[in-house]
């Protein structure tokens, strides 16, 4: 299984090994929008999820915190996210980038979910440090240096209802990861990019967090 490590802002810094990743999809606060995004995706032959909010489980050795992603293929892509990640010194927030194959999500959104990593940043901030304030937090992705997604957490389902959710499924342990789900992209931007970068902001302290990586093209198979 794979270890994170994360610097906090006292200075400390908290590993913990990762057992169970979890990406949350469909998770925007208002699911009348949600509804809507999943009818358009359906008509880009994405199959509609069976429930919304929706979480798939992914392999633990696809949470990484690195420079490269692989791909196989130009049509994959980024989303900017928040993750949170339970350890045995409390719940740590982060930002994290969910790379997707986009061709292989026609196909299924788990399988999609499965064949790219999901890169958290290398900072985090105690859950309880921002609880108070973290709607206003800010999510910002960009795809090639040009901005394709800005917003706030306030658009997203909360951090405790998926503590919640985790509680009721028996995975609220060390060494659970789970990323948020994403805030809306900009019309018209091309997001199958060679280089991504997120970013989570705190307004109220001007702190940020951000993960940043480049595609790198796999060579073609023989065979």
């Amino acid at each position: 299984m794979p270890t994170l490590s994360f610097d906090l802002p006292d200075g400390t810094t908290v590993t913990t090994p990762v057992t169970t990743l979890l990406n949350a999809g469909y998770a925007g606060r208002d699911q009348a929008d949600v509804a809507a995004h999943v009818a358009e995706l359906a008509e880009l032959g994405v199959p509609a999820p069976k429930v919304t909010p929706a979480l798939y489980p992914v392999a633990p050795y696809l949470a990484a915190q690195t420079d490269e992603v692989p791909a196989q293929h130009d049509r994959t892509s980024g989303e900017a996210e928040w993750a949170l990640v339970i350890t045995a010194d409390g719940v740590l927030l982060t930002v994290a980038c969910d790379h997707t194959d986009r061709e292989l999500e026609v196909h299924g959104v788990a399988w999609s979910k499965n064949a790219a990593p999901d890169v958290l940043g290398r900072q985090a901030w105690r859950l309880d440090d921002v609880a108070d304030r973290l709607d206003s937090l800010t999510l910002r992705g960009w795809a090639d240096g040009q901005l394709i997604q800005d917003g706030t957490l306030a658009e997203l389902l909360t951090p405790q209802h998926w503590l919640d959710v985790l509680r009721e499924r028996g995975l609220y342990e060390p060494g659970v990861v789970l990323i948020s789900g994403t805030i809306p992209m900009v019309p018209g931007v091309n997001q199958f990019a060679g280089e991504w970068r997120v970013e989570l902001g705190d307004p109220a302290t001007g702190n940020t967090i951000e993960a940043a990586y480049r595609v790198r093209r796999l060579p073609e198979a023989i065979g």
